[in-house]
């Protein structure tokens, strides 16, 4: 099959490389000319101009589009949408907002052309273990890219499926992320508490490998800890400052919309948010306040 793949960063670089071994022709289209020339050089078709990516492909076409969400997202497909033709495909693989996908769906369902929303995990892993693919989109659709989507996942029959109709990918995707949160911030704890406990000199990447086999903690998110732990137990080069990309913000507000109790993921969000405060207001605040009504000392800053 042949595909135009937009936006050849890390991910959607290793991505081409992955289609291009399954034996398909993809038309490769990055802003940075560098990143098109690379993948031309392993074998791609490069492209200048999103409409030539268009020219080049085949009707009906089908172009994956892995670029950031929101106005990058938004302004590439209305790009396209401008040079396609009804019944051409348009796959959304990064992690825009489903409802965003709703809207786009409709309006590219109005011109008879189709949006399929392929929520992708697997990161900078995704080129040598393949990546999780959670599809939502038209049945018809997604059927015709399949030759695609066995390509990018771990198996032909495992790791990926249409979980429903357009959004519905996305969705899946976002709460995925949201798991994720949780999963990562109790590691996190776990690991900070042994470390806590100098009496023991807990050797914390052996604990981390002894948990990676016939544990029930065990995990990819393990797996990753001890490579972490491998190099330098103690994280000196590493600042505790943790970014949050959007989905588990959409996951909390979605889990509130729907009165669904989830606070493992909202606290897993908040303690993000906790990580990038050189000083907490907060806890200025408490401290004042146990002073007032208890007289418990307080530290106060060196001037």
């Amino acid at each position: 099959m042949e595909l135009g793949m937009i936006g050849l960063g890390k991910m959607g670089a290793n991505m081409t490389t992955r289609l291009l071994r399954g034996g398909h022709r993809v038309v490769a289209y990055d802003l940075s000319a560098d990143a098109v020339r690379a993948d031309a050089a392993a074998g791609a078709d490069g492209a200048r101009t999103l409409e030539e990516v268009v020219s080049k492909l085949a009707a009906p076409r089908a172009i994956w589009v892995m670029v950031p969400a929101g106005e990058p997202t938004e302004n590439t497909l209305n790009a396209l949408a401008a040079h396609l033709s009804p019944g051409d495909i348009l796959v959304d693989g990064g992690n825009s907002n489903y409802k965003d996908t709703l809207r786009r769906a409709a309006t590219l369902r109005a011109q008879g052309m189709y949006l399929v929303d392929a929520g992708t995990s697997g990161g900078i892993w995704g080129l040598a273990e393949g990546y999780s693919l959670m599809i939502g989109g038209d049945e018809d659709a997604v059927e015709r890219l399949r030759p695609v989507l066995e390509s990018l996942a771990p198996g032909a029959a495992r790791g990926w499926g249409r979980v429903g109709p357009s959004g519905a990918g996305h969705f899946v995707k976002m709460v995925h992320n949201g798991i994720e949160y949780g999963l990562m911030q109790a590691y996190a704890e776990g690991f900070e508490i042994m470390r806590a406990k100098p009496e023991f000199a807990l050797d914390l990447h052996q604990i981390a490998e002894i948990w990676r086999f016939g544990s029930v903690v065990r995990s990819w998110l393990l797996d990753l800890a001890a490579n972490a732990l491998a190099d330098d137990a103690e994280l000196r080069d590493i600042k505790g400052w943790v970014a949050d990309s959007g989905e588990g913000r959409w996951t909390v507000a979605e889990a509130i919309d729907l009165s669904v109790p989830a606070p493992v993921i909202t606290l897993s969000l908040q303690a993000r948010f906790a990580s990038r405060q050189d000083e907490s207001y907060a806890a200025k605040l408490l401290a004042a306040l146990r002073n007032q009504f208890g007289g418990h000392a307080v530290k106060h800053e060196e001037a």
